[in-house]
Parts: C-alpha cells; structure tokens; sequence
C-alpha cells in the first residue's frame, strides 16, 4: 500500500470499501470499469483525506492516465456520488470517496498556510440540524462545515 503524502495522513479514516463495491456502484451507473478508474478509486481508498487532482495523478504513478483522464473521471465519479468534491478557498478542488450508507458524516481543519488537512469526526450540529429542518419543513437536510487556521507546523517561533 503507497502511504499518503504527510500531509494528508490520517490513518483513523481510511475508507473501508472494498474496490469491489465500487466497481459495482459503476456498473449499476452503466459505466465502463477502466484501468484509470480503477486506480483512481484505489487512490483514494489508500488516502484518509480529500486529494486534489495533481495529488492523484502523482498517487498514481506510472499508471497509462494522464491529468486530463483524472479531471474527466473526477467529474463522472463526482456525477454519480462516489466521491465528493471539497472546496477548502485555495483555489483546489479536492476529492475523497463519499462515505458508505450510514456511515457518519465528517468536517475539516485545514491549514491556510500549507493546505494540511486534519478530519474531525466529532459534529455537533446533528440536533440543530433536525431543529431546523422540523422548524422549515425540510427533509433530507445535511451539512458540510469546514475550520480554517495555521496548523503547528506553520507558525512562528
């Protein structure tokens, strides 16, 4: 297994699907199972945080996929709810591997200085969440939160 960039490493969360679920989410999409979307998907299985496009492509190695046939298949692997796309204000989008059914949801701290990107699976919103959904009449609400600072590593002295 390639270990993630140590920027990203959180081993806590790594996504437990197995390649073979997500093989078959593309099938029931009626979509080919390529070589490049093979080892996309297996990327991202092997990395606990969400990865920009570079950062996949140079996850990949030597594999025949350029950085165009990565954008192509984030957007289709996007499209079809395999995987989520984060916007952190850097100007990156980055990618991870949309959790199971029922799996718990998951928020962000992220470094503004160097990008590091640290998961917090704690929420505390659940209950004003459902608060406000009975107090508008919403259903399926969900959210996304994400916390910006300067990580150690970052700052001064």
């Amino acid at each position: 297994m390639s270990r993630p960039c140590p920027q990203h490493q959180h081993p806590h969360r790594l996504i437990q699907q197995p390649l073979s679920d997500l093989t078959d989410k593309l099938r029931r999409g009626e979509l080919k199972i390529t070589a490049p979307r093979q080892a996309i998907l297996e990327v991202l299985r092997k990395h606990a945080s969400p990865l920009t496009t570079k950062e996949i492509r140079r996850a990949l190695g030597k594999a025949d996929c350029d950085l165009a046939t990565v954008y192509r298949n984030m957007h289709t692997l996007e499209r079809m709810g395999l995987v989520r796309r984060h916007d952190f204000g850097d100007g990156a989008a980055r990618f991870e591997l949309s959790p199971d059914e029922g799996d718990a949801h998951h928020h962000h701290l992220v470094c503004t200085r160097c990008s590091k990107v640290i998961e917090l699976d704690d929420c505390f919103l659940d209950r004003f969440q459902e608060e406000l959904a009975r107090r508008h009449g919403f259903s399926g609400i969900s959210h996304r939160m994400e916390f910006f600072g300067i990580c150690p590593t970052c700052q001064p002295g």
